[in-house]
């Protein structure tokens, strides 16, 4: 089944400034070096903007003015997050292509939005971060609106805890929600004991690394703690915020992950998606800034969900002690 990517040329108008990480040069490169050696088997597709109503799920009224209100202008809204007259519109975009990429895996068809802004630290009422819109919020509540799915897996593995996106869903027991991401590091959420609460008690599972972890950590996490909760929940549907700014290189990260070690995830993702949810996966890009690691693991990903084998991973190093803590507090069975 040819994987669908979801994307468009306008996504490089959104300019955050001069030496800013989230620079227009990443998405070109991506599109430069995919369409320059494609991928056997992808196929293109124009992004097109999320609605009001879409938008409306993921965020509220308050917030859904302020972007409107930002609308041709250069502002500042948060020290991390700024516009350029067209930023707007590019959020816009970046959350309907996840839109679209998650209807395309209730089709039955992989997808992968490439996009900009990222949008995993926006909270419902909160630009943050980088991100205006919470681009994979957007997509999760689009698809249970269908009703053709009622539990859905959002596997986070960005350097970065995913704030926004575990509070909009950390009350509700029809998404789980997976993090690994460096910590204690920005934003300081996604500590081992933030669980959810309510009827999503145990629906939040983070689990929180130390610097320099690679390629085995991050296998053994997905396969000792996400598994057997995967094995629990049942999700019908699998959507994966996927940074790649915990690669090697990476200006913002220090962590160890090769591009062998996306493809290693992206792996384990398709495997759960194609147990319990008929193969249903679509992945939106969030971080990122080494432009290398950032295009050689998107096409890794590819490359896994066009039916590529990945190498085998190395052994867990550094991060072994942390994921075995989270195997005692998400699964003390299996500790």
């Amino acid at each position: 089944m040819p994987t669908r990517l979801y994307s468009d040329v306008q996504m490089l108008d959104h300019q955050p400034g001069d030496g800013h990480p989230e620079r227009p040069a990443r998405l070109a490169a991506l599109l430069h070096g995919l369409r320059e050696r494609p991928v056997p088997g992808t196929t293109w597709h124009t992004a097109r903007e999320a609605t009001e109503i879409e938008l409306g799920r993921a965020h509220g009224p308050g917030h859904l003015r302020l972007l409107r209100a930002a609308e041709g202008q250069t502002v500042s809204l948060d020290p991390d997050t700024h516009t350029s007259p067209d930023t707007v519109q590019v959020a816009r975009l970046a959350a309907g292509a996840t839109i679209q990429a998650a209807e395309s895996a209730l089709a039955g068809v992989p997808a992968f939005a490439l996009v900009r802004p990222p949008g995993h630290h926006a909270e419902r009422d909160r630009v943050m971060g980088f991100c205006l819109i919470n681009n994979v919020v957007a997509a999760a509540e689009a698809a249970l609106a269908t009703g053709a799915v009622e539990r859905v897996l959002i596997l986070d593995w960005d350097l970065h805890h995913g704030n926004g996106t575990q509070h909009h869903f950390e009350g509700r027991e029809d998404v789980l929600f997976f993090s690994t991401h460096r910590f204690p590091f920005y934003p300081g959420t996604g500590a081992l004991h933030e669980r959810g609460h309510g009827a999503g008690e145990g629906t939040t599972i983070n689990v929180p690394l130390p610097a320099g972890v690679g390629d085995g950590d991050l296998r053994l996490a997905l396969d000792a703690v996400l598994r057997p909760a995967a094995e629990r929940f049942k999700p019908q549907l699998v959507l994966v915020s996927a940074g790649f700014d915990a690669y090697h290189d990476d200006p913002l990260g220090d962590m160890r992950v090769s591009v062998e070690g996306f493809a290693s995830m992206c792996d384990a993702a398709l495997d759960i998606a194609r147990t319990y949810a008929q193969g249903r996966i679509a992945l939106t890009l969030e971080g990122g800034y080494n432009l290398t690691g950032l295009t050689d693991g998107v096409r890794a990903c590819l490359e896994v969900l066009e039916g590529a084998t990945p190498p085998t991973v190395a052994t867990p190093g550094k991060g072994e002690r942390a994921v075995m803590e989270a195997i005692r507090a998400h699964n003390p069975r299996s500790a």
